[in-house]
Parts: structure tokens; C-alpha cells; sequence
């Protein structure tokens, strides 16, 4: 029997579908299965091997025991929504009306599939940044559309603003901005944001922002979508509290955006989980009002372990960019020799016990020649954890 369906042209657009129709796992899967069998330190995916702090954790655990264990509201609990509405008018000054313009969704994947499955129709284009986090693209061909790459290379990974303003036309749906950014960690300028909304007006697109490190940053503050002119008008805001509170197996989003936006994202989101995480929703809502020095503290330590790696890597004589924020550096092989960053990445496995994942695989063509040498290294692991690292990348020999 042969399968046929939507998922084709998913998988396709991922880049996991080939010639013969078969599925490749992803590369985040293929890397996390290389490390478990080489018994190598992971530093290829993103994920935190810290708790969240002790006050949220507990919360969760409170409401478990005192039954909040069964579906909550749609919209999310108004105990959630409400902390998001404050933490948005906290730290950026914007006003959301928790009731109408706050939508809490099962991460901020969810957020992204519900709101480009809501704008999207076929044949429709969507504007990312490449690299872009892999997802972008598979739910591109999930809704149908046509995905628009506009490069950012080395070594600022910033795209060219007249390139990108160029690449927004009548054709287009969406635009999706990632910042900070993954996999690179580049933080978009303001006038690229404010350049991109004016063309998104000119043409009637919307602007989807995707700030889900607003709070992991290095070099200066996040400015979150809304902040700028046209901003809250065509733009939807999504974050969630896996990055900022160490909780990437909660799956807590949320969406920001005018409620007739937001309706029309609901439309969608409530019949693909309807709704999630109930427990979860009132410690987050905890999380979200810790003092500023919490989020300042946990931006310094992740900071402090991106460069405990970076000085390792150019001890091995890698090129190393200096990211603005997010968990991830970028490593450039080619002054070592090595070309082929998929290579590179099982020679670290096998030689040192470090995997890495190659950039080539957030990119429309992995056979592009442009990320070929770049490897991305994830910083959110424990200080133990990092030092090993970078012991052994600080040994390795091309």
C-alpha cells in the first residue's frame, strides 16, 4: 500500500523526503542517536540539562496535588495570560488585553503551525531568514506555501536589508523574523525590523515574530515586534517559557497579537491540541514575574559557557562568530581543513566524544556551498558539562 498525503510535501519541504520516498530521520535526530552510541557529550540540540528554579517547579507540583490536571480554558488560564499581558508591559512597554490579545498554545511550534495554517493559503509566499530553525519550512509546505529564503551568511549573519525588502512582494503572506536567532544567534537591527514592516505594509503581509530567546541576550536588549511603528498592527508575537526557564518539556507558548488575529489563529489552534499543560500554566505564570536578575543571571551563565566553548573551538582552530543571544555559536571548520561540516561533525563524535550539528541542515539547499565548513554548538548544558566539552574540543586535531 502506498501512503499518500499532506505529509509529503511536509517532509519534502523539511528536506526528510527522498528520491524514492522514504523518510530520513531528522539531523537533530540522527546527531542525538550519534552521540548516545559514541557516548559523546550532545551539544548539537538545544536543550537545557538544568531544572527550572526550584519556586517554578514547585508550583507545577502544587497544582498536580490540588487537581489541576484536567483541560483548561482555550484561551489558557487566565492566571497565564494575565502574567503574560503583565511580562509584556514589564519589559517592553506594551499593553495586550489578556482576555483578546493573549493565546497560550502547546509551545511555540504549535503557535507557528496554528498561525501560519491560518494565513498561509497555497502557492503563497513565506519570507524567512536562512538559516532558519527547521520547522519554518516543513510547516510552509504543511499550509501549502512557498517558502523564500533570503540568505545571512558569515560572519554577521545578518541579511542584506535591500536583498530582504525585495524578497517581500504582492505574493506574499508572511514574513517570519527569528530573533535572536537560531541557529546563529544574530539579533535582527532595528531598522531591518522597522524595514520589513514597511514593506509588509506596502504589500499586505503580515509579520510573524518568533522571539522565543527574548531573555537570553548578550549584547543588548531584546525589542520585541510590537515596540515598532506597524508592529502590533500586522504582526504576531510568539514566545514561550522553554528557552527563558529551562522547561522545554512543558511545551508552554503563546501568541501576542490584535484579536481579530488572534481569532483567526484560534480558528485553527484549538483543533490541533485544543488545548494543553494545566499544571504547567500557573507555575509558568510563577516564572514569568521572577526579579529581573533572575533572567539577567541566566543570560550571564549561558554567556559565560558560550565562551568556555568558544575559547576551546579557536583553540582547536575553528572560527568562531560572536553571537547576540540565543543558546548557539557558530563554528567555521574550513581553517582546519574541514570542508564538510557533516563529516566534521562524526569526526568530533568519534575523536573527541563532542557532537555539534551542521548548519547545512537549516538551510533550503544542505548542498550549499555557503554553510559547507559551519558547525552550531549549543551552550544551555551545566557548567560540569561545558567544562568537559571544552576540554576535549580544545584537543581535537584536524
Amino acid at each position: 500500500m502506498t501512503v499518500t498525503g499532506p505529509w509529503q510535501r511536509t517532509a519534502r519541504a523539511a528536506g526528510l523526503l527522498g528520491a524514492d520516498g522514504t523518510m530520513a530521520p531528522t539531523i537533530f535526530a540522527a546527531m542525538s542517536a550519534l552521540a548516545t552510541e559514541r557516548g559523546a557529550i550532545n551539544l548539537g540540540q538545544g536543550f537545557p540539562d538544568e531544572d527550572p528554579p526550584a519556586e517554578v517547579a514547585e508550583a507545577a507540583r502544587e497544582a498536580i496535588a490540588r487537581g489541576v490536571n484536567q483541560y483548561p480554558p482555550g484561551r489558557g488560564m487566565a492566571v497565564l495570560r494575565e502574567a503574560i499581558a503583565t511580562h509584556q508591559r514589564h519589559w517592553y512597554g506594551l499593553s495586550w488585553d489578556a482576555g483578546t490579545e493573549v493565546l497560550v498554545t502547546a509551545g511555540a511550534t504549535e503557535a507557528l503551525a496554528a498561525t501560519l495554517l491560518a494565513f498561509v493559503n497555497a502557492g503563497d509566499e513565506v519570507v524567512v531568514v536562512e538559516p532558519y530553525y527547521d520547522a519554518y519550512a516543513a510547516l510552509v509546505g504543511l499550509a501549502g506555501g512557498r517558502l523564500v529564503p533570503v540568505p545571512a551568511r558569515a560572519p554577521d549573519f545578518l541579511p542584506d536589508p535591500e536583498r530582504l525588502a525585495a524578497a517581500i512582494t504582492d505574493r506574499t503572506a508572511v514574513v517570519l523574523l527569528n530573533t535572536p536567532h537560531n541557529p546563529t544567534g544574530a539579533m535582527l537591527p532595528d531598522a531591518t525590523i522597522e524595514l520589513v514592516l514597511e514593506r509588509a505594509e506596502r504589500h499586505d503581509a503580515l509579520v510573524v515574530a518568533d522571539e522565543v530567546y527574548e531573555h537570553l541576550t548578550f549584547t543588548r536588549p531584546h525589542r520585541s515586534l510590537a515596540t515598532f511603528p506597524g508592529g502590533r498592527e500586522r504582526g504576531l508575537t510568539i514566545s514561550s517559557a522553554a528557552k527563558s526557564l529551562n522547561v522545554t518539556g512543558w511545551k508552554i507558548g503563546w501568541i501576542t497579537a490584535r484579536p481579530e488575529l488572534l481569532e483567526a489563529v484560534l480558528a485553527v489552534k484549538q483543533f490541533l491540541t485544543f488545548v494543553n499543560g494545566a499544571p504547567f500554566q500557573p507555575a509558568v505564570a510563577l516564572g514569568l514575574g521572577l526579579p529581573d536578575d533572575w533572567f539577567a543571571a541566566a543570560a550571564a551563565r549561558l554567556d559565560g559557557r558560550r565562551a568556555r566553548i568558544t575559547t576551546a573551538l579557536e583553540t582547536a582552530g575553528f572560527v568562531v562568530n560572536r553571537p547576540d543571544g540565543s543558546y548557539f555559536q557558530i563554528a567555521d571548520g574550513s581553517p582546519l581543513g574541514l570542508t564538510d561540516a557533516v563529516a566534521a561533525c562524526h569526526r568530533l563524535a568519534d575523536e573527541v566524544g563532542v557532537v555539534a550539528i551542521p548548519v547545512s541542515a537549516f538551510l533550503a539547499d544542505p548542498r550549499d556551498r555557503s554553510a559547507a565548513s559551519l558547525l552550531r554548538f549549543a551552550a544551555c548544558k551545566t557548567d560540569a558539562v561545558i567544562d568537559e566539552a571544552a576540554q576535549r574540543l580544545a584537543g581535537f586535531r584536524a
